[in-house]
């Protein structure tokens, strides 16, 4: 397992604080690309940027800010977490992902979700009434582009096609695709129907609760008669030298956050005791020194067979000195160890 496990990050592009306030959406892109060029030198496998309409996370487009990563980075693989497919459209998304997957030599991977805000569906002109269908349709279409040949396809979201090519095409010849599920059993069974990868969103309760979903998937696999794929999984966290700092770093920024997600969706606030439990051997939130971190991310790789985890390192206004700590000790500490946990 350890010579196929991929380590990677991810972000949402939180507005972050700086010394005078919280930082304009141009600075936090530049700090974005500069974290992913740091993940890249610390020997990360993976980042991926989340697609949001708010006024909390400033991107909007992670091709554009990947492509500004592919530009400073040499190794590391490059993707979204997750693109909202449901108010883009297919073709677009395959394009955008095929010519960064050209200027980063093979490094792009799309990571396809209907994602767990709406702004998008308004903002776009979707309707939320449409909200299965939209994914359902714009998926299996985007399955049909993955083989770059001539597609005919019809359905009701988008105008069809007859025998129409799409440009450009990859030099592998099937674009790296995984479908991100926060925990419906339908969802990964639709993954595995299209032989996508799986990458499981894990913020919240217990990631074992998650084992009987991938299970399902892999039975699916095979009763859809598709190759093995890779399964992973996305949880938050923050790593810094000692529990207690990475504990106390995190905790007023990522309250913040669930007070305020929590508001819009009727949640009650995060308690510290809540904030403990989740962050303990049992919980969703990878926080501690790097020993803490490795030996609970190792764990998670075991109970779910996972191939790839990445850690969310961005959480609210969290500072960029901090995201770069905790991407430097993630990288240099933390992943070394998780290899050799599970040698």
């Amino acid at each position: 397992m350890d010579k196929q496990l991929e380590l990677g990050l991810d972000t949402f592009g939180d507005v972050t604080a700086g010394t005078d306030g919280p930082k304009s959406h141009p600075q936090v892109l530049r700090d974005v690309v500069a974290q992913g060029v740091l993940a890249d030198q610390v020997g990360l496998d993976f980042i991926g940027i989340g697609e949001h309409h708010r006024e909390d996370f400033a991107v909007s487009a992670p091709e554009v800010v990947l492509a500004a990563i592919a530009g400073r980075t040499e190794r590391i693989h490059l993707g979204s977490a997750v693109t909202v497919l449901s108010s883009d459209d297919p073709i677009r998304v395959f394009q955008r992902f095929a010519t960064l997957d050209a200027v980063s030599s093979g490094r792009a991977e799309a990571i396809l979700g209907r994602g767990s805000f709406t702004e998008s569906f308004p903002l776009f002109g979707y309707s939320l009434e449409d909200y299965e269908q939209l994914f359902d349709e714009k998926l299996n279409l985007f399955a049909a582009l993955r083989a770059e040949k001539p597609v005919t396809w019809s359905g009701s979201t988008r105008a069809g096609l007859a025998n129409q090519a799409v440009y450009p095409t990859t030099d592998s010849g099937a674009l790296t695709t995984w479908v991100g599920v926060g925990g419906h059993p339908q969802s990964v069974v639709r993954a595995a129907h299209y032989g996508l990868p799986l990458m499981l969103a894990i913020i919240g309760g217990s990631p074992a609760q998650f084992a009987p979903l991938a299970d399902l998937y892999r039975r699916a696999l095979a009763q859809f008669e598709q190759p093995d794929q890779p399964v992973g999984a996305h949880s938050p966290g923050h790593v810094a030298a000692t529990d207690e700092q990475a504990m106390e770093e995190l905790w007023p920024h990522y309250a913040a956050v669930q007070a305020r997600i929590g508001r819009e969706r009727g949640w009650a606030p995060m308690t510290r005791d809540q904030y403990t439990h989740q962050a303990g051997p049992d919980g969703a939130l990878y926080v501690g020194s790097p020993q803490t971190v490795a030996t609970k991310i190792a764990g998670t790789v075991r109970t779910l067979g996972l191939s790839r985890f990445d850690l969310k390192y961005s959480n609210g206004t969290l500072a960029h000195d901090k995201l770069m700590s905790s991407i430097e000790l993630y990288g240099t500490q933390v992943a070394p160890m998780v290899r050799e946990m599970l040698a």
